[in-house]
């Protein structure tokens, strides 16, 4: 019925400490079980003033240790910033500890500033994610391999069959034909429904029976909010969701294509889209989730403070959930 995503913005000018809002958010993984969430979901970047994420398998962790059933995902993992086989090691000791409940989007990443701080070439990233994704997937499946002239096995195996589940994002055709080839499932940014197709052609192709594939709608909400007087939380969540907007708009440019992206300048701009960043009342939110929409719920967006995001959980705990 809803997700958690926690992006860890913090910007130094906001009004809530760094600390205060990771203690925040392992409590709210707490929260998001007892509750039966669908998912909480971790993302990365690096080089953010704000203090972005930038090592979501850390947090996993802590979440993982405070949790017993949700599955949490990390979405998206940058995996050319890493060591591919030190990376395996970490997602198979994750995976001991979790249960198996942790999941893997990788994604290609596109901040030229990401790239540089870790001395990785922006303009070969798609040969260098081939190359690293085979030893990745080859790592977790246990097998004994060469790795850029060494040998390479891993241990201790990850307690899943075959390694933890991983999928690939991204929104292009040359992303669903690097899933497909690789037999991993899909969880796009945004993009044409013919991209499925795409997909499932490569798959094909490479031998592989296609997998899971969501390519979300340009009409889904990515940070929702709930509440029972919309103006007034619209005064005092959205400033911090517009913050978050425009980080987002500053990043991505004119050229990628995301769902959650917004051009707004203003609250009120933010507001009148009706896009990717909404304030509803629990009957909407009921209305949202019986016609197959999930809550994604991003509780710290943009730095909010704790008190006040808890407030939008509240309401859904206890205005919401009732009702379904």
């Amino acid at each position: 019925m809803f997700l958690l995503r926690f992006d860890m913005r913090a910007p130094t000018d906001g009004p809530a400490e760094i600390a205060e809002l990771y203690a925040a958010a392992l409590d709210m993984a707490e929260w998001a079980d007892a509750h039966d969430a669908l998912s909480i979901v971790v993302s990365e970047h690096h080089r953010s003033p704000d203090g972005y994420l930038p090592s979501p398998l850390v947090l996993a962790a802590a979440m993982a240790a405070r949790t017993s059933s949700v599955p949490i995902s990390i979405s998206a993992l940058l995996l050319n910033l890493y060591d591919p086989i030190k990376l395996a090691e970490d997602i198979a000791v994750l995976d001991i500890v979790s249960g198996g409940r942790v999941t893997y989007t990788i994604g290609l990443g596109y901040r030229p500033e990401e790239y540089a701080m870790f001395g990785v070439d922006l303009d070969g990233r798609g040969d260098l994610m081939d190359t690293k994704l085979a030893a990745l997937l080859a790592a977790l499946a246990g097998e004994t391999f060469e790795y850029d002239g060494r040998s390479v096995e891993i241990t201790p195996k990850p307690i899943s069959p075959n390694g933890p589940m991983i999928f690939y994002g991204g929104h292009s055709p040359a992303a669903m034909r690097r899933a497909g080839r690789f037999g991993l499932g899909v969880f796009a940014e945004g993009g044409d429904a013919e991209l499925e197709e795409v997909y499932i052609a490569a798959a094909h192709a490479a031998g592989h029976e296609p997998s899971m594939v969501f390519i979300p709608s340009s009409e889904m909400p990515t940070t929702v909010v709930v509440a029972d007087d919309v103006d007034a939380a619209w005064e005092e969540f959205g400033p911090y969701m517009l913050r978050d907007a425009r980080a987002y708009a500053a990043w991505l440019g004119t050229e990628h294509v995301a769902v959650s992206r917004s051009d707004a300048d203003t609250v009120d701009a933010l507001r009148s889209e009706n896009g990717a960043y909404r304030i509803v009342d629990p009957d909407e939110a009921v209305a949202m989730i019986r016609s197959g929409h999930p809550l994604a719920l991003q509780p710290l967006v943009g730095g909010c403070p704790p008190e006040l995001a808890w407030t939008n959980l509240r309401c859904i705990a206890d205005r919401v959930l009732p009702q379904l």
